[in-house]
């Protein structure tokens, strides 16, 4: 079973933080990515590098896997997923994608795409419903525009 916690933003967990998550939108949908491996669908995001801050990788993951270009960033929170008696820790973040670019001929993503709502053959079915309501419910409680 797998279990997704959410924390405060300026949360420090024990441990390091492992990923980091952006859930983005762009002309009014949200943009979600096909790694070339896969044949589901991901919210971008990826591994913290070492001396790297989750909102350095948060910038450098969207731009690799999006194409975006130009984006406003914010936190929404700290979160962690157990599963399997392991629990790894990341930060969570909203992107409105203002500028959208292409994706490099060496991106890892082959493909992204733009939709309504968040689809249904997931490759983290356990964990993404779960960061993509977060952060639907983060931007309704401050009233800003889906």
């Amino acid at each position: 079973m797998t279990t997704v916690k959410f924390f405060d933003p300026d949360y420090i967990p024990d441990g390091k933080f492992t990923y980091s998550v952006i859930v983005a939108r762009y002309g009014g949908r949200w943009m979600f990515v096909r790694h070339h491996d896969r044949a589901t669908w991901e919210i971008a995001g990826g591994h913290i590098e070492e001396n790297e801050t989750p909102s350095n990788t948060a910038s450098r993951e969207l731009t690799e896997e999006t194409g975006a270009m130009e984006f406003d960033l914010v936190c929404v929170a700290t979160y962690s997923v157990e599963k399997d008696g392991h629990t790894g820790y990341g930060r969570l973040f909203f992107a409105k994608i203002k500028i959208q670019g292409t994706l490099e001929d060496n991106s890892e993503i082959a493909e992204t795409i733009l939709m309504d709502t968040l689809p249904e053959n997931l490759t983290y079915p356990d964990i993404q419903p779960h960061l993509f309501k977060k952060v639907t419910e983060f931007l309704k409680s401050r009233e800003r525009i889906l």
